[in-house]
């Protein structure tokens, strides 16, 4: 037979007693807890954001340092900006101008002892002319409108024909020629003044501007060709004017003077 316990159950004590609290615990329980993991998320979450702000501040802080610096670098870099346009420009000018005063020296130089100038033209361009009254050469005319670019026109005498080749060889070696143009290279003919002159030694007079003073001495005129040289584009200030060059040697010694024509004729 099996026992029972008669006792009330409320007043039962020890192991067998019932539990009195109910659901109530359990739910007391979940909010602690739900509250407790909102404290958790509302802490977190106002840290991340605290710090956020602090590096905001900082970035700010480092923009401001980096403003100030390129403040006080700015002169610099304005200067280095001026400097650099500057030297373009002044690159451009030298690039597009010719150096006529170099070429004139190194003429003057290689020109050899047999050989002297009557008229020189120096031009930028062909579209550049010379007046008339300028002894300008108007023999090279053709040779001339060839070349693009600067340009030497000579008018002279030398002695003999190998000697207008030797001055064509030494034209070549100033720097920057690449071509020598022959229009003429002419003896005086037979009969003429300065035909006469080498029969019996001594110079006519009245010879007028041919620098052919004896029969041997041939008139020439030349253009000398610079080609790779830059082309100015307007083409102003870059020609010299016409120049009345001494002859770098006289006629041969004779009894009678020889004459230095200022220009030549075609």
């Amino acid at each position: 037979m099996r026992p029972v316990n008669l006792i009330p159950t409320e007043d039962r004590r020890g192991e067998h007693a019932p539990m009195r609290s109910g659901p109530v615990v359990y739910i007391v329980v979940g909010a602690l807890v739900a509250a407790l993991l909102g404290v958790t998320a509302f802490v977190l979450t106002d840290n991340q954001i605290s710090e956020r702000k602090q590096e905001v501040a900082r970035l700010r802080q480092e923009d401001a340092v980096a403003s100030a610096r390129a403040q006080r670098l700015a002169a610099y870099t304005s200067f280095q900006a001026l400097s650099e346009q500057r030297v373009a420009t002044v690159t451009s000018l030298a690039d597009s101008r010719f150096d006529w005063e170099r070429v004139m020296r190194e003429l003057s130089r290689v020109i050899p002892p047999y050989a002297w100038l009557t008229n020189l033209t120096a031009t930028a361009s062909p579209e550049v002319s010379i007046g008339s009254e300028s002894g300008g050469g108007e023999s090279g005319a053709n040779l001339r409108s060839s070349i693009a670019g600067p340009a030497l026109e000579l008018s002279g005498c030398a002695f003999t024909h190998d000697g207008v080749a030797g001055l064509i060889t030494a034209l070549k070696d100033i720097d920057g020629v690449t071509r020598v143009g022959v229009e003429s290279s002419a003896l005086p003919e037979p009969g003429s003044a300065a035909g006469t002159a080498s029969g019996d030694g001594s110079a006519s007079e009245g010879g007028g501007s041919d620098c052919r003073t004896f029969g041997f001495i041939s008139e020439f005129h030349l253009v000398v060709a610079f080609d790779a040289a830059p082309i100015s584009p307007t083409g102003e200030g870059e020609e010299a004017a016409p120049t009345e060059a001494a002859p770098t040697e006289a006629a041969p010694e004779s009894s009678a003077a020889v004459s230095t024509p200022t220009s030549t004729e075609g």
